[in-house]
């Protein structure tokens, strides 16, 4: 079982735009600490994104929940993301007494990618996680809270646009986290009815994304769910950044995903995206 005591939270980009959520979230991250977590962040910033994008007159679609990257798009998304986005969170926790440290997937080769496919352009599929020096960060007397930014790097130094769930999910399991909590502008999974679906099995998952009930953005969540429940992360939670605070006594909020107490049942969507 894994006793380890860290947390690993990804902030969706909606969050980083309203400034309540986003402290509610800093309020979270501040009870996990005094309830003894380590805590690392991974965000997103599609708002920030789609606002940088659309100054430079430029268009974009997704595919599968994954924004299609061009060469030009890739730079205004790599300072939109490690410039803008990343340096708010590192400030904001900073003036609430949190030591933070902001920094990429590419700094220190912490997400090292190739090409995920050539419809998505310059969207990376991470190879290998390099988190050695976050470890060391994390084991300092004040234990600062890592908060990465969701760019990848290539063998060649290129740069690759990572989904920030998948970036949340791999470095999880490289830290060997307890818990992995994913905050949305969503309540948490819903079923056909819009209803919150309050737990899921990895089997739930499999039956919600195979008849079309999880589609876009939480698609991608859902398959990142699965990867992380295979690879040992014991509590995986989707909720609303706005109830944040509510998770860290696992309050009745958002949806879980949880390890029964029984060896569960091989998931197939699991063994397809295990190696995504």
């Amino acid at each position: 079982m894994n006793t380890n005591k860290r947390i690993l939270i990804k902030v969706g980009g909606a969050a980083l735009v309203d400034d309540s959520v986003l402290e509610t979230v800093t309020q979270a991250i501040k009870a996990y600490r005094r309830n003894g977590m380590k805590v690392a962040v991974v965000h997103g910033g599609g708002p920030a994104i789609n606002a940088a994008l659309t100054r430079a007159g430029i268009t974009w679609n997704f595919v599968d929940g994954q924004r299609v990257t061009t060469p030009a798009m890739m730079d205004v998304i790599e300072s939109t993301l490690c410039g803008n986005v990343n340096r708010k969170l590192v400030r904001y926790l900073g003036a609430a007494g949190l030591p933070a440290m902001g920094f990429s997937g590419s700094d220190n080769h912490t997400l090292m990618c190739t090409k995920s496919n050539e419809q998505l352009g310059q969207v990376g599929q991470i190879e290998a996680v390099n988190c050695a020096w976050i470890e060391v960060l994390m084991a300092l007397p004040s234990a600062p809270i890592p908060v990465l930014a969701p760019i990848g790097v290539g063998t060649k130094g290129e740069a690759y646009n990572i989904n920030a769930d998948w970036a949340a999910t791999r470095l999880a399991g490289a830290l060997n986290v307890s818990q992995l909590i994913f905050l949305t502008d969503q309540d948490g999974i819903l079923n056909k009815k819009k209803e919150l679906i309050k737990t899921v099995t990895p089997e739930d998952l499999d039956a919600l994304m195979i008849d079309g009930t999880i589609q876009g953005g939480m698609m991608t969540k859902a398959k990142s769910i699965l990867h992380a429940r295979k690879n040992g992360i014991l509590t995986v939670r989707v909720l609303n950044g706005k109830h944040a605070l509510d998770a860290v006594n696992f309050e009745d909020v958002g949806t879980l995903c949880k390890a029964p107490e029984k060896v569960e049942p091989k998931s197939r969507m699991a063994e397809i995206y295990a190696t995504a």
